[in-house]
């Protein structure tokens, strides 16, 4: 065994109120996820985009060691014609949304510009890490950039404040502004 992990902190380990904090503050952004996904029905969804598969909300435990919550809308991931907004709870590095659309799809650019989202610039859509903590995001985005993007993906930091309803109404908020926005066709020549 290598010395970096050859003590186990077991106090940390037997620090039940410390552990029963962390899964009340879990369990309250969880049920928030689940609050913010019922109050877009499919139907609403649909509306956005007509190959839309719904909503999901998935857990995990080890984002760069720390715990995240996802809630995605719409959920189609194709590269060239797809639409997915995605609300992230990282856990010791924030909550933020992601409005990913295929190359294909497009809604106005001033839009996310103007409401402070950042172009993502990583190979993979959802490398949040690296455009989060690395900066692999840019504001600077022309119709170049666009038209040589394997795909787009906005991202946005959200500065979270005041209690559970407030924090519910800013995030349906910023959804709602991404849902009202109209998808304009591409030229495909």
């Amino acid at each position: 065994m290598g010395d970096e992990i050859d003590q186990i902190d077991l106090k940390l380990w037997l620090d039940s109120e410390l552990l029963q904090k962390q899964n009340l503050l879990k369990t309250s952004f969880l049920e928030l996820f689940e609050d913010l996904g019922n109050n877009f029905p499919n139907e609403l969804l649909r509306e956005f985009f007509t190959d839309s598969r719904g909503k999901k909300i998935s857990k995990g435990s080890n984002l760069l060691g720390a715990p995240y919550l996802v809630l995605d809308l719409i959920r189609n991931f194709d590269l060239d014609t797809g639409a997915n907004l995605r609300l992230i709870n990282w856990f010791g590095q924030g909550m933020f949304i992601c409005a990913f659309f295929g190359k294909n799809f497009r809604l106005p650019l001033d839009h996310f510009l103007h409401d402070g989202f950042a172009f993502g610039l990583t190979e993979q859509p959802w490398e949040l890490p690296e455009q989060v903590l690395e900066h692999k995001t840019t504001r600077n985005v022309t119709e170049q950039l666009l038209s040589k993007a394997k795909y787009q993906l906005w991202i946005k930091k959200l500065e979270l404040e005041g209690s559970k309803k407030v924090i519910f109404t800013y995030l349906k908020q910023e959804i709602e502004k991404i849902l009202a926005l109209k998808s304009t066709p591409q030229d495909k020549s």
